[in-house]
């Protein structure tokens, strides 16, 4: 109260209003609590709880039209959809419910055409890609079905299985499939490793694999020289050489000439499509290895560190000599004198005698430090379709430390 002052009268109806405001204040507060609190209850709650505590919510509304769908109950499901659809248009699982009632319903063109629309809306919505995979391949449309299972396979990698039996059933069946699974595997999705890998396990996978192989050559992803080194040596494992034949001259990977590949060392290992090319042997006791000549220092070729002792094979490379006879001609060159040599030896994968089994260096031979020539003949018999070379040590009884170099290796044909 001021000094000499009247103390005020009260305003009439203040503190009345002032009350009903902290009571606005405080619904106010505990509305928007239960806002917030209402939407994980939504989203938790069983669908029938959650369309009572909730009744106009899009996403209650979606949950209980998929639980009548998975109940069988398809107008219910259909009735719930459109009403979620409703309150949030763009809602892809209520659109692809909706869809899929529809699609029980009978009225399958329009449920295409809807959950069509929900899978373009949500590329991770998998019911709606799973529904339109079947769809379309009941009706021959592979391009678009195998499309949705590339959307799937992306993702989900532990239904691999299932999508690869897809794609490799429809295509044992139906060649109209093969096409668009090559256009597929042309755009070398993430999975194509592994969809190669099962048709190598798979029964009757040889033909399909064979198909996808020539196919791909010529589409902008054809198999890597990693892939298709691969496929050769899974074919070799189990002795199919022709079929390794027939599709080393479709996608001429490696080339057909020269008959033994990179028989001048100048091409590094992960330049060359095994199981073509030179594969070196490693053991306690044996190194091999393309290195640079030290007398020519430009050139490259295979420098062998052996103990004299170990027998492990120094160098193979598997060949396709057709029948007829030929040559082999090279150097070699001898660091050290020792006891040990090497043998070159070739063998029909079939069986049967070694073609060739030629010595280097000779038993009488000195090391004189410089490039010696070798060269010997031999005749590839019927029946004969894959060949080994193999370079073999021949070990003493006693360790006797041995450097060999080998270059400009070439086979040729003698003209009858």
């Amino acid at each position: 109260m001021k000094k000499g002052g009247r103390t005020p009268a009260p305003v009439p109806g203040r503190g009345r209003a002032a009350g009903l405001l902290g009571y606005a204040v405080i619904a106010v507060a505990v509305w928007l609590g239960w806002e917030v609190l209402k939407a994980p209850v939504v989203e938790r709650a069983p669908p029938a709880v959650a369309l009572r505590l909730a009744p106009t919510s899009p996403e209650g509304l979606r949950r209980a039209a998929e639980s009548e769908l998975r109940s069988g109950r398809w107008d219910n499901a259909k009735a719930l959809a459109d009403l979620s659809l409703a309150a949030a248009p763009f809602n892809a699982r209520a659109l692809r419910t909706r869809g899929l009632a529809t699609a029980k319903i009978g009225d399958e063109p329009l449920a295409d055409q809807l959950i069509t629309l929900a899978g373009n809306w949500s590329l991770r919505d998998d019911p709606a890609h799973a529904w339109l995979i079947e769809y379309r391949l009941r009706k021959g449309d592979y391009q678009s079905s195998f499309a949705h299972a590339d959307t799937l396979a992306r993702r989900r990698p532990d239904i691999y299985p299932q999508l690869f039996n897809l794609f490799t059933t429809a295509a044992a069946t139906d060649a109209r499939a093969i096409p668009p699974l090559v256009r597929l595997l042309g755009l070398d999705p993430p999975w194509r490793p592994a969809y190669l890998r099962y048709l190598w396990d798979h029964a009757d996978g040889d033909a399909l694999l064979f198909t996808l192989a020539v196919s791909l050559e010529a589409s902008e992803a054809p198999l890597s020289d990693q892939e298709l080194s691969r496929l050769y040596r899974w074919w070799a494992t189990d002795r199919r050489y022709g079929a390794i034949r027939v599709l080393r001259e479709q996608v001429r990977r490696p080339k057909l000439l020269p008959l033994l590949w990179n028989g001048d060392f100048s091409l590094a290992q992960s330049q060359q499509i095994a199981p073509f090319g030179w594969s070196f042997g490693t053991a306690p006791g044996l190194l091999a290895y393309i290195a640079l000549d030290d007398i020519q220092p430009d050139n490259h070729a295979l420098r062998i560190e052996h103990d004299g002792y170990n027998a492990t094979r120094a160098a193979r490379q598997l060949l396709m000599l057709p029948l007829g006879r030929y040559t082999i001609s090279g150097r070699y060159r001898q660091e050290d004198e020792s006891a040990a040599a090497f043998e070159w030896r070739l063998n029909c994968m079939e069986g049967g005698p070694s073609l060739i089994r030629l010595r280097i260096p000779s038993a009488d031979a000195r090391p004189t430090g410089e490039w010696m020539a070798f060269s010997t003949s031999w005749e590839v018999p019927a029946g004969c379709t894959a060949q080994q070379l193999d370079l073999i040590p021949r070990p003493t009884d006693r360790r006797s430390p041995l450097v060999m170099w080998f270059d400009d290796l070439v086979i040729l044909p003698v003209n009858p």
